[in-house]
């Protein structure tokens, strides 16, 4: 079951374009600071001292508390960033970090982001210098520094919308888009108001977009003692490095963009095209499945999508309820099948628990959801699509209820298989009663002077962040390109390619760029 083996920081992520994208109309952001030095108010920040100590504590996971205590060198710290930096004398937050020592002579940091938004950085360092890097270059020349981005998993304050209960039951969700729920307005209030208060207030809400988190890199950057970047982020993680370069282009080193995002186009663009991706990605499934004996979804691929909605629809109204009273519904079914399609070699286990659906059952499907989302075994659930929906909601354009109503309606006909059969109606954007607008600004990263080659790394089959976007992202970067051919999300993390792994390691290294055209085949 090659899904249920993937590292947890490959599926964090994988999560970033399921729900990555939110609805239309873009801000102008607050002007870049990056041609001079910080402001006397700022300069404490960059000056201080941090003091790093074993990571017992620090896990916000029994997953993680293990992770972090499987190497005794690992080394955590909190940096003290503003929590807004137009004000930053007043309230900070504080950025957590894990440290793998590099295994040699080094060439400095290496910054980590695993995607979402909302995914953990902490472990993904701690996973890459303990398997997937273990023997790597990477490893050797560089200190991983993965960190957890503000709202985010050990930083503080995180955002902390739902109990473990309210997940558990099914109650904790954040988007209405796909899937069978909707949103009233008082719902969407409530859910704003909710998030706020457990969060530590609308200050906290304000100030959780990737703007601020590129600052916050640009600080860490300082403190680890490197005059200048060296960054490598998966699918989400290549919004922040983009934007990053955008507004500190003269302190990049190096940076390697896995996933790309295309940031010239608009939320609600983006998602259709996304969702066109993942309808490709289900058909491919299914035309696999429907060819093998016993094929839940039956023998002729034109049916398969029928088939899909017969086994999982009569959810919606007959969960299924496990003796631990777990609940798999249509969305939560619905979300499983998702999360599988980002990589072709976990088709088998999707259908596996599609066919054991039929049945009445839902151990695999609950634990691809599991591993995908993080909760541990005694039913803990980081905070990974909270933080994904504030960030968001700082990020991305927002729709009117028509417009959301009319996006969910567009979604159902080209990607059939998220529909649940009860009309677009009710959808509305979750964001709508943010406490400020968004900062991001569609498009960004464009015009920049003065940055470095960059490596921006896309797959043609990747349907979470089409092909095309990482094209488009290099382009706009003015930096190099790696082509790979297959169907996943992400690769740089994966050690699956040896010839992603040598490009990529050249880069970072020895500053070695591929050459125009360079191509690899997973």
């Amino acid at each position: 079951m090659p899904l249920i083996d993937n590292r947890r920081a490959k599926l964090f992520a994988a999560a970033s374009a399921s729900m990555l994208l939110l609805g239309a109309c873009s801000q102008s952001p607050p002007e870049p600071d990056a041609d001079s030095e910080p402001s006397a108010d700022l300069q404490q920040f960059y000056d201080q001292s941090v003091t790093f100590e074993p990571c017992e504590g620090y896990g916000t996971t029994t997953t993680d508390e293990q992770l972090f205590s499987s190497d005794p060198g690992f080394e955590c710290a909190r940096v003290d960033v503003p929590l807004d930096y137009e004000n930053p004398d007043g309230r900070a937050a504080q950025i957590a970090l894990l440290k793998a020592p590099a295994r040699g002579e080094k060439v400095g940091s290496l910054l980590l982001n695993s995607g979402g938004p909302g995914g953990p950085g902490m472990s993904m360092a701690a996973s890459g210098a303990t398997a997937t890097w273990a023997q790597s270059p990477l490893t050797e020349k560089f200190d991983l520094i993965g960190f957890d981005p503000r709202g985010v998993g050990a930083s503080t304050p995180a955002i902390d919308c739902f109990t473990d209960e309210e997940y558990e039951a099914g109650q904790a969700y954040t988007t209405v888009l796909t899937g069978s729920r909707t949103l009233t307005e008082d719902g969407a209030r409530q859910l704003v108001s909710q998030c706020s208060e457990r969060s530590g207030g609308d200050d906290v809400l304000q100030h959780v977009g990737t703007r601020d988190a590129a600052r916050d890199m640009d600080i860490l950057r300082a403190v680890l003692g490197d005059d200048t970047l060296s960054y490598l982020g998966q699918s989400y993680g290549t919004r922040l490095g983009a934007v990053y370069a955008e507004m500190f282009p003269e302190n990049v080193r190096a940076m390697v963009l896995d996933g790309g995002i295309d940031p010239g186009q608009g939320t609600a663009e983006r998602r259709i095209y996304q969702y066109t991706n993942f309808q490709k990605a289900f058909d491919d499934m299914a035309a696999a499945c429907t060819s093998a004996p016993d094929c839940p979804l039956g023998t002729d691929p034109s049916k398969a999508v029928d088939n899909f909605q017969q086994i999982v629809r009569p959810l919606i109204d007959n969960p299924i309820v496990t003796g631990d009273g777990r609940v798999m519904d249509f969305d939560a079914a619905y979300g499983a099948v998702i999360a599988g399609l980002y990589d072709s070699s976990a088709w088998p286990v999707i259908t596996k628990g599609i066919a054991e659906l039929q049945a009445g059952q839902a151990d695999t499907l609950l634990k691809i959801n599991d591993i995908f989302g993080g909760r541990d075994a005694d039913g803990t659930v980081p905070n990974f699509s909270e933080a994904l929906y504030a960030i968001n909601c700082m990020d991305e354009q927002r729709n009117t209820p028509e417009q959301e109503v009319d996006l969910k309606r567009q979604i159902q006909e080209i990607a059939p298989f998220t529909d649940a059969g009860l009309g677009p109606d009710g959808a509305r954007d979750p964001c709508e009663f943010w406490p400020t607008e968004p900062t991001l600004d569609i498009p960004y990263a464009t015009d920049i002077d003065g940055l470095p080659d960059t490596l921006t790394i896309s797959i043609t089959g990747d349907p979470s962040t089409p092909y095309e976007g990482g094209v488009n992202l290099a382009n706009t970067l003015g930096g190099s390109l790696l082509t790979v051919d297959g169907e996943q999300h992400t690769v740089a993390f994966g050690a699956t390619s040896a010839c992603v792994n040598d490009i990529v390691e050249n880069y970072l290294v020895d500053l070695q760029s591929p050459p125009a055209e360079a191509r690899c085949a997973l």
